[in-house]
């Protein structure tokens, strides 16, 4: 039986990518994923400036993912129990409203020229985003047809990268000075005295593009709070009598328990391989941080024609058959990064985003298929796997540290690529053999 009306249903009985009457509301989330995708980016920029600016290694300066990520892992669960009580769209808001707070704190954190206190604006802008795609990922998959959540989760992400290269482009023009001392110079500035000044000015480099950023994401909360939202039956006072789900009835879906794993070993490698992508070109091409600033702004767009293509190669190719596809690929082209460091490792490493482009969303969905009134819990713990960031990054960093070899760093996010491989074409099909029953508490009150 159909979670959704007849007349939700395309003349050609093929589902609608999402529900008819719910356009801006689809079209307001979906913009979501890009705003959230500036910030995300913007790390990979500002670990690379830190190192500079703080002087500090790549492990130190791999803690940045860490204070990001550890936002999203705390703040996950109390989202989903904000949204549980008072909606979707009361989520939303809190979380833009954090990410703006967070983003503006990066002036103090400038001032006081205390690196600490940029990883506690990173904290909070990280607590924004938890709350943003804690409720932002369940409301586009539950915006439609079960049969295309897949589909319509990975177009709506597909907007996530475009707003990752605008990070990455707004990082690399007005971030980085293209100042890059050698020793002798350093030497030079702290005779004449002028380094602590230097420094200084390298830092406040990352107030302006924040301060913008943050007054754009308020006035998107605005935008939000004035706009009317579809109302869910689960939300519904009419529905005040069906159950709210639990953490113990996730359990029993395999499916769940390993997509959380999934997105855990998904999200180490994605964020793993972009916050030393510039590092690593830079190591084995000598090339300038700008140039290698743009590399990183060139895979972002392979990225993004990634997704998009894959959203329509599941017309016609199961998601998880094609993300299992992707995933042996990937580890391919990361042997070759490990293998063979310079040129021919730049490409392959570069080539790795078209091909990871469809994990996060395929493995979102996949894993909230048939949970029912256990979808936004079992959102809000997907989210948290993102935690995986926090951990791999600086792993990456010891790892370098050890061996002096970028390349050889690069093993983790190959890692990663095996057990994904393995949940797309095994954990993924690991359902429960009575699937939750379809009530009105799972379609939209239109």
């Amino acid at each position: 039986m159909s979670a959704l009306p007849d007349p939700e249903k395309q003349s050609l009985g093929k589902p609608r990518l999402f529900s008819p009457g719910n356009t801006l509301p689809f079209v307001l989330v979906t913009t979501l994923f890009l705003l959230w995708g500036i910030p995300s980016n913007l790390n990979d920029v500002l670990i690379k400036q830190f190192m500079k600016s703080f002087e500090m290694n790549r492990f130190q300066a791999g803690l940045i993912q860490s204070a990001f990520y550890l936002g999203y892992f705390l703040l996950a669960l109390p989202a989903a129990l904000v949204m549980r009580k008072y909606g979707y769209k009361t989520g939303l808001v809190i979380g833009l409203l954090l990410f703006g707070t967070g983003a503006l704190l990066f002036w103090p954190a400038a001032v006081v020229q205390r690196y600490g206190f940029f990883l506690f604006a990173l904290f909070v802008i990280a607590g924004g985003l938890s709350f943003l795609e804690t409720g932002a990922n369940p409301f586009i998959s539950v915006l439609g047809d079960p049969q295309t959540s897949e589909q319509r989760l990975n177009f709506a992400q597909a907007f996530n990268p475009l707003g990752c290269i605008a990070g990455v482009v707004v990082g690399t023009i007005f971030i980085f000075s293209g100042i890059e001392l050698n020793p002798a110079q350093v030497a030079a500035l702290k005779t004449a005295g002028t380094y602590q000044a230097y420094l200084q000015h390298e830092t406040l480099r990352v107030v302006t593009p924040y301060l913008v950023l943050g007054c754009v994401v308020f006035l998107f909360a605005v935008v939000i709070m004035r706009t009317k939202f579809p109302t869910i039956a689960e939300e519904s006072d009419l529905a005040g009598d069906t159950p709210k789900g639990s953490f113990r009835e996730l359990l029993k879906y395999p499916h769940f328990v390993q997509g959380v794993l999934a997105q855990f070993f998904y999200i180490g490698a994605q964020v793993g391989t972009w916050s030393y992508y510039i590092t690593y070109v830079q190591d084995y091409t000598h090339l300038a941080e700008k140039t290698a600033g743009y590399f990183l702004t060139g895979t972002l767009v392979v990225f993004t024609v990634g997704r998009f293509l894959a959203t329509y190669l599941m017309r016609f190719i199961e998601p998880s058959k094609l993300m299992g596809f992707y995933s042996l690929v990937n580890i391919g082209l990361v042997a070759i990064g490990v293998l063979l460091p310079g040129w021919v490792g730049l490409w392959s490493i570069f080539l790795t985003s078209f091909f990871m482009s469809l994990m996060f969303p395929t493995i979102f969905a996949l894993g909230l298929k048939g949970l029912g009134p256990n979808t936004k819990i079992g959102g809000s713990l997907i989210v948290m796997a993102v935690i995986g960031g926090a951990i791999f990054t600086p792993v990456m960093g010891r790892i370098f540290e050890a061996t002096h070899s970028m390349a050889t760093a690069m093993v983790v996010p190959l890692i990663c690529y095996l057990f994904i491989t393995y949940y797309a074409f095994v954990g993924s099909k690991s359902r429960v053999s009575e699937p939750v029953p379809v009530t009105a508490n799972s379609r939209f009150v239109l």
